[in-house]
């Protein structure tokens, strides 16, 4: 798209205001309609007519007492009926009984035969593009023997040179001739559409009507294009609705796993911490039993070593030490008997014996400190150590 600097009006600094000129609006009003037209002719012909994108019309021909009735559309031109002009009398519209429903709405136009018209083809420069209609009426004195008040006139694009230049066919027919072939239709007149020219390969493409005599019939698809483009819009809407819906569903869904598995991981770290605690409290009872021989292999050594005239009344492991409180005859060697045992250590009685009158025996309370066992010892199964406490041992 070419543009062009604004030669009126002033503009901010460092700003540019700019505007299309007449040869680029023309060229992009037939870019967009050859893009229409080229997209348009892809679609199936029932499809087209659907949406009324056919270029269908219905031509009235004939200056002979008969007038035919001809279907032009994409498939060109071809012939339907033939109408006396003594028939047009009879009714308001006599078309109405010979011509198909989807025919009978249509335009219809009126096609002039070629020896009516006038045509002279001019080379103007591609800028007046835009006012084609009012330049070619200053040429029409010039081009034709006839005044432009006496005439209909119209125009058509042959090409673009590309030089800055385009070729223009100029049509033209006097008002006396468009006004006889007007009356003669009779009551058709007022619902032409348009009047075209005959030409060597079929309707020229002109509209030599006047503006007063032209009659804009409602496209008869207008009502199905209506409802098929509110069903576009109401499909388009679900459909970005249901997306819609769709993306939240998927979020939802998301959000709700990404919960269950926080949950998981919550639950799976609680577990680990719980076996972590598990384990080190594993190792710490292993340690506290490695660090002190077995509450049987104490007893067993007690029992050895303590004389028969020895009873306990309570044997306990309190720690990393042995209390002994008993009667005993012997009482005063009691810490030399148990000297020397690999479990325990250091024997000694804590504080003075008491005689005992009923039974004749000392009563003594005494304490050794437990030694652990060697670190290379075999470890063996054995119940929690606890405190021990023995009445009545032996």
């Amino acid at each position: 798209m070419s543009a062009t600097p604004a030669s009126t009006g002033e503009t901010a600094p460092g700003r540019r205001a700019w505007r299309i000129d007449g040869r680029t609006s023309a060229r992009l009003r037939g870019f967009l309609s050859w893009w229409g037209t080229s997209l348009a002719a892809w679609l199936p012909v029932r499809v087209r007519e659907v949406f009324g994108l056919a270029s269908r019309r219905l031509l009235l021909a004939g200056p002979g007492s008969d007038i035919a009735l001809q279907l032009q559309d994409a498939n060109g031109v071809r012939d339907l009926a033939q109408v006396p002009r003594a028939a047009l009398d009879d009714s308001s519209d006599p078309l109405a009984a010979l011509l198909a429903a989807r025919t009978i709405d249509l335009q219809r136009w009126l096609l002039l035969p070629a020896r009516t018209g006038l045509r002279r083809r001019m080379t103007l420069p591609e800028a007046a593009g835009d006012r084609l209609h009012d330049v070619l009426s200053f040429e029409i004195d010039r081009q034709t023997p006839f005044a432009a008040a006496d005439v209909r006139y119209d125009h058509r694009v042959l090409g673009r040179r590309g030089d800055g230049q385009i070729d223009v066919e100029l049509v033209v027919v006097p008002r006396a001739v468009i006004d006889a072939q007007l009356a003669a239709l009779g009551p058709l007149a007022p619902t032409l559409a348009g009047i075209d020219l005959e030409g060597e390969t079929g309707p020229l493409g002109v509209n030599l009507i006047d503006d007063a005599r032209r009659r804009r019939r409602e496209d008869p698809q207008r009502r199905v294009q209506i409802l098929i483009a509110g069903i576009a819009v109401l499909l388009t809407a679900f459909g970005l609705w249901q997306m819609r819906e769709n993306r939240s569903a998927a979020a939802d869904a998301l959000e709700a796993r990404v919960a269950s598995e926080a949950t998981r991981a919550r639950a799976a770290s609680a577990q680990r911490q719980q076996l972590t605690d598990l384990r080190e409290g594993m190792a710490f009872l292993q340690a506290q039993r490695a660090a002190r021989p077995l509450t049987v292999a104490v007893l067993d050594e007690l029992a050895r070593r303590l004389p028969d005239s020895t009873s306990l009344e309570k044997a306990a492991i309190e720690g990393d030490r042995v209390l002994l409180i008993g009667l005993s005859t012997e009482a005063s060697a009691l810490v030399g008997q148990l000297s020397g045992s690999s479990l325990w250590k250091a024997p000694a009685l804590a504080g003075a014996l008491q005689n005992d009158p009923r039974s004749r025996a000392d009563r003594f309370t005494l304490t050794a400190e437990l030694v652990p066992p060697p670190a290379d010892a075999p470890a063996a199964a054995s119940t929690p150590q606890e405190p021990v406490r023995a009445d009545d041992a032996r």
